[in-house]
C-alpha cells in the first residue's frame, strides 16, 4: 500500500514540517504506518490569521465550485491512494472503504459545489398601516473562519462532509483530524495545494487533542466551530465556545436501538440488524447497541443473530470476504474488553463472541475483537445506558408498542434508531414517538444528502445536510429598502 511515511500541518498553503513527531499505529499489527509532526500553538495562530485573510471569500459562488469539483476530480484520479492510507489508518474492509467511505468523500464536494449554487433566499413586501412600502430580503454571508474537528470512524467521509458546505459558502477553514486517522486529511491537503485553492482558505492542523484541539476550539478569532465525536468532548468545546458566543455544530454519541415487531420477515431483520451492529466493528454513531423483539419471535431471533455473529470473517482488511477489521487502536480495544467484562459482571448472557480472536500471525498484536451478542439485562444496565462504540449488541423482548416506545426513549442520547415491520400503519405511527434525530424503517445507514441529519439530547446540537448544512455555514443579513410613491 502507497501511505506517506510523514503526515504534516498545511498551512496558509505550506507545508509545515515541525520535526516533533509521534506515531501513526496501525490497528491490524500495531505496527508505525508513518510519522505525525504535531503542530504547536504558534502555527494554530498563523492557521487562523492566514484564514482570515484568505481570498476564498471573495471570489463568486462559481469560481468557488469549479475549484471544489477539480478538488472532487483529483481525488477521484487519486482514488486508490485514499483507499490505502483509510486501510492503513483504520483497519476496515476493502469492501466499506472502497464503497462508501472514499466515493463519498469525493460525492460531497461534488455535491454542495451543485447545491450552493441554486439559493433559497427570502423576500418580502411590507405595507405599514400608514401606507409605507418596502422590499425586505436577505443575503446569506461566509461566517468567516470555521473549525472543524471530525472523528477517526469515518476519517475521510464526515471530514468532507463538512469541509465541502463550509468552504462552497466562501469560509475558510482550520481542519483537525482525528489524531489516530490522519492520512487521508494529509492526501486531501495535497490534493487542495495540487489544485490551487487560495492560500489560507483550506489549513490542516495535525496533533493530539490535549494538544492542539483545545487551543484550536477556544481560539478568539474562530467564528464557528463543527464537530464529530464523543458527547463528553463537545460538552468541553460547547463550553470553551461560550467565551465568545459563537455557533456550533455537534453530531455526538448515540446508544441506538432496533425494535423487530412480529411480523417481520426474520431473515431480512436479522440480516439487517447484523449489518448495523456489526459493520465497521461497531466503530459508527448510527450503529445499533440495543435490539428490542417482539417476545413472540425473541427465541428464534436471537439464535438466527447468534449463528451471523459466529460466521462473521474477521481478518486483514484487504482479503476477500472479509466484513469486520480491527478496532482503531488498542486503547479503544482495551475499553470495548472492559464492557464485554462489565455485561459478565452485571449478569448478561454472552450469547456469542466477548473476547479476542486469535490468528497465530501478526494479528494477534492488532486491535482485533468478536462480535457480541449479550441477552439477560434490564434497560437500566450501564452496558445498555452506555455508548460502547463496539460491535455489540444486548437483545430483550418487548410485549406491546406503547411499552417499547417508552424504553427505547429511556436515554440520555437521540441520534438514530431502526424498526423492522411489514405493517406500513405501525412504521408511520411509531417513527415519529422515538425522540431521535433518524428513523429507519427496515434499512439502515440508507442517507439522502440533502436530508436533515443530526440528534437530540446527548447526540448533538443542530442538523447537517443539503440546505441544513449551507444555513449553518452562512449568516443570514436581512435588507430593508423602502419603497417610495
Amino acid at each position: 500500500m502507497t501511505v506517506p511515511s510523514t503526515l504534516t500541518s498545511y498551512i496558509n498553503g505550506e507545508f509545515v514540517d515541525r520535526e516533533h513527531y509521534f506515531d501513526n499505529i496501525n490497528p491490524v499489527n500495531g505496527c508505525v504506518v508513518s510519522l505525525i509532526s504535531e503542530a504547536n500553538h504558534q502555527m494554530i495562530d498563523d492557521a487562523v490569521a492566514a484564514a482570515k485573510n484568505s481570498e476564498w471569500a471573495r471570489l463568486s459562488v462559481k469560481e468557488r465550485c469549479v475549484l471544489l469539483n477539480k478538488v472532487a476530480d483529483v481525488m477521484q484520479a487519486r482514488e486508490q491512494e485514499f483507499i490505502d492510507a483509510e486501510i492503513a489508518d483504520t483497519g476496515k474492509s476493502l469492501f466499506q472503504v472502497k464503497t462508501i467511505d472514499i466515493p463519498r468523500g469525493t460525492a460531497n464536494f461534488r455535491f454542495f459545489a451543485d447545491l450552493v449554487q441554486y439559493p433559497a433566499n427570502e423576500s418580502f413586501i411590507t405595507e405599514t398601516p400608514q401606507g409605507t412600502k418596502a422590499l425586505n430580503y436577505s443575503v446569506n454571508k461566509p461566517l468567516g473562519v470555521v473549525a472543524i474537528i471530525s472523528p477517526w470512524n469515518l476519517p475521510l467521509l464526515l471530514a468532507t462532509w463538512k469541509i465541502a458546505p463550509a468552504m462552497a459558502c466562501g469560509n475558510s477553514v482550520i481542519f483537525k483530524p482525528s489524531e489516530e486517522t490522519s492520512s487521508t486529511a494529509f492526501l486531501l491537503a495535497q490534493v487542495m495545494d495540487e489544485v490551487g485553492i487560495p492560500k489560507g482558505a483550506f489549513n490542516l492542523i495535525l496533533g493530539r487533542g490535549h494538544a492542539v484541539g483545545d487551543a484550536i476550539t477556544s481560539h478568539a478569532d474562530i467564528d464557528a466551530i463543527t464537530f464529530t465525536g464523543a458527547s463528553a468532548t463537545g460538552q468541553r468545546i460547547m463550553a470553551s465556545a461560550a467565551q465568545t458566543v459563537k455557533p456550533i455544530s455537534f453530531e455526538l454519541g448515540g446508544k441506538n436501538s432496533a425494535v423487530v415487531f412480529s411480523d417481520v420477515d426474520i431473515d431480512k431483520a436479522v440480516a439487517g440488524v447484523a449489518r448495523s451492529t456489526f459493520t465497521n466493528c461497531g466503530q459508527v454513531c448510527l450503529c445499533t447497541e440495543k435490539v428490542y423483539v417482539h417476545r413472540s419471535i425473541f427465541d428464534e431471533f436471537v439464535g438466527k443473530l447468534k449463528q451471523h455473529a459466529a460466521g462473521i470473517k474477521i481478518g486483514y482488511p484487504t482479503d476477500d470476504d472479509v466484513f469486520m477489521g480491527p478496532l482503531v487502536s488498542k486503547a479503544h480495544q482495551t475499553k470495548v474488553l472492559s464492557y464485554y467484562q462489565l455485561a459478565r459482571d452485571e449478569g448478561a448472557t454472552i450469547e456469542q463472541g466477548g473476547g479476542v480472536p486469535k490468528f497465530g500471525d501478526e494479528r494477534d498484536e492488532g486491535c482485533y475483537i468478536e462480535p457480541t451478542v449479550l441477552t439477560g439485562l434490564d434497560d437500566h444496565a450501564r452496558i445498555n445506558q452506555e455508548e460502547i462504540f463496539g460491535p455489540v449488541c444486548h437483545v430483550s423482548p418487548f410485549d406491546s408498542e406503547a411499552e417499547v416506545i417508552k424504553r427505547v426513549n429511556d436515554t440520555p442520547y437521540g441520534l438514530a434508531a431502526s424498526l423492522w415491520t411489514e405493517n406500513l400503519s405501525r412504521a408511520h405511527r411509531v417513527a415519529p414517538q422515538i425522540d431521535v434525530g433518524l428513523v429507519w424503517v427496515n434499512t439502515w445507514f440508507l442517507r439522502d444528502l440533502r436530508a436533515p441529519f443530526g440528534g437530540t439530547k446527548l447526540s448533538g446540537v443542530g442538523r447537517e445536510g443539503g440546505l441544513h448544512s449551507l444555513a449553518f455555514y452562512t449568516e443570514p443579513s436581512n435588507i430593508c429598502i423602502n419603497i417610495e410613491e
